[in-house]
This record gives C-alpha cells, sequence and structure tokens, in this order.
C-alpha cells in the first residue's frame, strides 16, 4: 500500500491558489481513476483506490500548509506505513510552470508544507515537484503562491493534470521514468508520422541538357580519302 499525499490548504478560498496544485493533482487521480468517496479522518480528507495493482491511499491535510505533517503522520501510522511508501505532490518554485520532477528524500528547500513533514516522519519519503514559476524576488513569495492560477495557466495546468493522471499507475510501480513520459506526451505530444513534411520552395536546379552524340563514322580509309577532293 502507498499514500500520496497532496499539499495545499483547506476551503473554497484557497482552492485555485497555485499552493494548492497538489490537492489539484489528487482531486484529478481520483475522478479518473474511480477512487472511492473523500471522508474526513487523520485531519484531512482521505479516499481509497487502486492504480494498477497497487492499492493507494489519497491524502490531502486539512490543518492548512504549516501543519500538513501532523495529518500525514497520523496516518502514516495507522496504516503501519514507513516514509518509503510515502509520495508527497506539492507546488514548487524553482521549476517553471508546467514542468515537473520526481524526487526521493533531501531537504525541504522552505517549502512550509515539506518542512512541516520533515518535522513528523523525517525526510526519506518521495516528492512530486510541480513547477509554478517564481516571482522573480523573494519578498513576493508568499503573495504570489496564494494567488490563484492566471487564466493564460489554464491549458498548461489541464494538460499537466491529464498527464500526472494518465501515468499515476506508473508511479505507483516505481517506474518513475515512464510516469514523466507519460507527462511529457501529454504537454508535449508526439508527431505523428503521417504527417509530410513541408515542400521546399527552393527553385529546382537545370541541368544542361546533353549534347547528342554524333553517329560513328563508317566509311573507309579510301572513301574519306576521296570525300576531301569532292
Amino acid at each position: 500500500m502507498l499514500m500520496f499525499v497532496g499539499l495545499g490548504n483547506p476551503g473554497a478560498k484557497y482552492a485555485g491558489n497555485r499552493h494548492n496544485i497538489g490537492f489539484m493533482a489528487l482531486d484529478r487521480i481520483a475522478e479518473d481513476h474511480g477512487f472511492a468517496p473523500w471522508k474526513s479522518k487523520f485531519q484531512g480528507q482521505i479516499c481509497e483506490g487502486r492504480l494498477g495493482s497497487e492499492k493507494i491511499l489519497l491524502l490531502k491535510p486539512e490543518t492548512f500548509m504549516n501543519l500538513s505533517g501532523q495529518s500525514v503522520g497520523e496516518a502514516m501510522r495507522f496504516y503501519k506505513l514507513t516514509p518509503d511508501d510515502i509520495i508527497v505532490f506539492h507546488d514548487e518554485l524553482d521549476l517553471a510552470p508546467g514542468k515537473l520532477r520526481v524526487k526521493q528524500g533531501g531537504g525541504h528547500a522552505g517549502h512550509n508544507g515539506l518542512r512541516s513533514i520533515h518535522q513528523h516522519i523525517g525526510e526519506a519519503y518521495a516528492r512530486v515537484r510541480l513547477g509554478v514559476g517564481h516571482p522573480g524576488r523573494k519578498e513576493l513569495v508568499a503573495h504570489y503562491v496564494l494567488q490563484d492560477f492566471a487564466k493564460a495557466d489554464a491549458n498548461w495546468l489541464d494538460d499537466l493534470m491529464r498527464g500526472i493522471c494518465d501515468g499515476a499507475a506508473e508511479l505507483a510501480a516505481g517506474r518513475n521514468d515512464k510516469f514523466l513520459n507519460a507527462v511529457a506526451l501529454r504537454l508535449t505530444p508526439a508527431r505523428s508520422s503521417k504527417t509530410k513534411p513541408a515542400e521546399s520552395t527552393k527553385p529546382t536546379s537545370m541541368k544542361p541538357a546533353a549534347k547528342p552524340q554524333a553517329a560513328p563514322d563508317t566509311r573507309t580509309a579510301l572513301q574519306k580519302l576521296a570525300d576531301k577532293f569532292r
């Protein structure tokens, strides 16, 4: 059994925030893969389902971002899981919008949700880092992540969510490369092999016509000599 954790803040006020992209990913997985209804438990919302052959728990902590670890730790202990069984989906300032990376262990890089999880279960869990971009200056970060995604972000955000759902079973099976490939195919669809290359607009070079070859001279030496004096 694995537990996917999405980070965000509870309530309609925050639903469209960049900080809530982890919630968005779990909501999409639950919907597209037919998970059971969400239930209130472990200071959050939880539901169950399957991805491929793996049984999966989805958890959205409702403690607000800075206390996310309380909910994660409580659920992990109840189901007798280890940090290796946990995959956390969270917003990532250091990745461009629409980019995605998978990481195992490591620091929290100042992310308050990850910081809280570190405090409760350690750092050995996996993360799916969902790029939202950076506002450019450190003092703008708090305001930036608590703003809704812009309308211009709708297309890539939807493609990213679709890609995550396409590859979710691969992620659960530990095949991270295939998971990343599924996401990439949504964000940058493969070109059809039936597409014809564009015709060149360059003028075709014209070769001069070959000169006709003269017929072989079949005259005898005597005939040639006689022809000179005619």
